[in-house]
């Protein structure tokens, strides 16, 4: 659930695309045909490396390419008439939704498909395939709000409360899922079917007040290590990200339960439509989204798999944190028609400069 994407990376991929489009070579620069091109916003902190060396264990050759959730989304509707990835996992149902209506994801239905809740799938056939849920919260620095009742108990009170204006962070760009996933759980709450792209006047002065009143982000310097230094205070971030930058920046945080639930979404992993090397590229999901890997997952990266074989193996405390949490009440369907004009609009209205 990468939240950018960067120059450096951008750079990167277009060096890889224009080096040889639906051809690329691997990672470690190998020219083996079947090695399998993976795009994927939840490659970050180590997962990336991980995955193409225990994949390698199981003989898959992986290429894998780190974006931000509506990155990889763009990406592969661009390239939808001659695609490069063979392989995409980490957005959630919205983005694939998205992916399926395009036509950009090959029917394929994975040997563990009967160890997974089908309804936090592809609800109508087999385009894509759920591997790990993961709710999106806001955090707030431990020692910053050391008493009761000090720290924000929802999003709201970052920009109608006094005492934390300045103190929170926002992004500076829109592309990465988690953030879009954020602003999603806003607007919702503002739901009209009368008002500007389906809400209402209020949840647009919300965003606006959102961003007037926090502190943007800063490139390549990440969210817990501002509140390290204490620049900032709270901000956005995923489970598994909290527990991980935790342990890197030495500093406990909490997360904020509302009242009115947090995003909860789950990631899916899916075959790219028109993929060269589909043999290859259905061994691979078969062999990532299995009871034992997303177990190995779960204990290495603190996540909740959606494999029900995998659960007792998994990091029972990841699986336990994740179902505490109440999910909001969004109407996906609503937001995935929606998502890309609202990115559109607070890039061009409310985002900094």
């Amino acid at each position: 659930m990468r939240r950018t994407l960067t120059a450096a990376v951008a750079t990167l991929l277009t060096a890889t695309l224009a080096a040889g489009c639906g051809s690329p070579s691997g990672g470690s620069g190998s020219d083996d045909p079947e090695t399998l091109v993976v795009y994927s916003n939840s490659v970050s902190d180590g997962r990336g490396d991980w995955l193409k060396k225990e994949a390698g264990k199981a003989g898959h050759s992986l290429q894998v390419v780190d974006l931000g959730g509506g990155d990889v989304q763009n990406r592969l509707l661009a390239e939808k008439a001659n695609p490069v990835a063979d392989v995409t996992f980490g957005l959630n149902n919205v983005y694939f939704e998205k992916l399926k209506e395009a036509e950009v994801l090959g029917a394929y239905t994975p040997a563990w498909a009967d160890q997974v809740d089908a309804a936090l799938g592809d609800a109508t056939g087999k385009r894509f395939w759920p591997i790990v849920r993961e709710p999106v919260m806001l955090v707030h620095d431990k020692a910053a709000y050391p008493e009761k009742g000090q720290a924000p108990a929802d999003w709201p009170d970052l920009w109608t409360k006094e005492e934390f204006r300045k103190k929170y962070e926002v992004p500076t760009e829109l592309g990465g899922a988690t953030t879009q996933m954020v602003l999603s759980g806003i607007l919702s709450r503002h739901r009209d079917d009368q008002g500007d792209l389906g809400v209402g006047q209020a949840g647009w002065d919300a965003v606006e007040s959102y961003f007037e009143h926090g502190v943007p982000s800063v490139t390549n310097t990440d969210l817990y290590a501002r509140m390290a230094d204490g620049k900032v205070t709270a901000g956005q971030m995923w489970l598994s990200g909290k527990a991980t930058r935790e342990e890197q920046y030495k500093i406990r945080t909490e997360a904020v339960r509302p009242e009115t639930g947090v995003p909860m979404v789950v990631q899916q992993i899916g075959l790219v439509n028109g993929t060269k090397k589909a043999g290859a590229a259905k061994k691979f999901i078969d062999w990532f989204g299995g009871a034992e890997v997303q177990a190995a997952w779960s204990r290495e990266f603190h996540t909740a798999p959606a494999n029900k074989g995998a659960l007792a193996k998994a990091d029972a405390g990841a699986v336990e944190e994740t179902d505490s949490f109440t999910e909001q009440d969004i109407d996906w369907t609503f937001v995935a028609a929606r998502l890309d004009r609202w990115t559109e609009k607070i890039e061009l209205e409310y985002l900094p400069n």
